[in-house]
């Protein structure tokens, strides 16, 4: 009875690592173990609910052990398994790209609904119109291709009609970006750029709505982030500056420069720079500008 009772089964490992990472402090500690033992095993994290009294192999529990090392040193759990879902899409990720976040998610939202009132306009204007034919979507720092895949995968028209660049500084990071897009099957929706913003993007190229979630970190709080982000995902993809608004600043004029009429920009932002951020695009010309979601979005217009 005693070494039944002892036997590493599933759920003992899980309970175990679960206050494991409780006492280091790490936010979903049950679902990281979970995640980690699942890939470990090489089943689907379902399945573990289905094998808690099961014994993982001597070489699972070794490859687990290592898991939980790293995670508990501060290693994302993404990076472990090297992957992420995001808006129910599963994206490869590694330290050259940033894990996507869940609030990341209403970015994709809020541009999917301006996608639909762009659709509308399109198809009740003549064919001589700068609004007719096909709609222009730009992604700006794409990273990982979280949004631009997750915009191609749910735009509600025939692909065709949505023309879709996704911009990034990285070669390493548009790297991850394509086997992002070809796994999701859209690959060919989507014109990849090597670019800092717009420097290397055709001067004449315009799109209807372009989409970013820039660095918005500022330096003092780049130097007070978690380990788990600070340590492990990308410092260029992070720190604007001293302020935080640096890139946002750079990219608001070339984007202005670059929106047809009647078109929209979407930034991902932070809360502590959301009046910073609205002056800043009042300088440059925007038009009904909005602070959305507690302040971690900001929309206007080119009217």
């Amino acid at each position: 009875m005693r070494e039944q009772a002892e036997k590493w089964t599933v759920g003992r490992l899980l309970n175990w690592t679960a206050d494991f990472f409780k006492g280091k402090c790490i936010e979903s500690p049950l679902l990281d173990a979970q995640i980690l033992l699942a890939k470990a095993m090489e089943i689907k994290r379902i399945e573990l609910y289905t094998n808690f009294s099961s014994e993982p192999t001597e070489e699972q529990r070794t490859i687990f052990r290592e898991f939980v090392k790293r995670r508990g040193a501060g290693e994302p759990a993404a990076y472990l398994v090297g992957s992420k879902e995001f808006y129910s899409i599963p994206f490869m990720v590694n330290s050259n790209v940033l894990i996507p976040r869940p609030e990341t998610e209403q970015l994709v939202l809020e541009t999917l609904d301006r996608l639909k009132i762009l659709d509308a306009r399109k198809n009740n204007c003549n064919d001589n119109s700068e609004l007719s034919g096909s709609i222009s979507f730009c992604d700006v720092g794409t990273g990982s291709g979280a949004i631009a895949v997750a915009i191609a995968k749910n735009y509600s028209r025939e692909l065709k009609s949505l023309l879709i660049t996704a911009i990034d500084i990285s070669p390493e990071a548009l790297g991850v970006a394509k086997i992002n897009a070809e796994s999701a099957g859209v690959l060919r929706q989507i014109n990849f750029v090597q670019s800092d913003l717009f420097e290397q993007v055709d001067d004449n190229v315009k799109f209807d709505v372009i989409v970013s979630n820039p660095p918005y970190v500022s330096s003092v709080e780049y130097d007070n982030l978690p380990v788990n982000i600070k340590n492990y995902e990308p410092k260029l993809a992070l720190l604007a500056g001293e302020t935080g608004t640096e890139i946002i600043a750079k990219l608001t004029p070339q984007a202005a420069k670059r929106i047809k009429t009647g078109g929209y920009l979407l930034m991902e932002i932070s809360p502590m720079i959301a009046d910073k951020v609205k002056k800043i695009l009042e300088d440059n010309g925007w038009q009904n500008i909005q602070i959305l979601h507690d302040g971690r979005i900001a929309c206007c217009e080119n009217s």
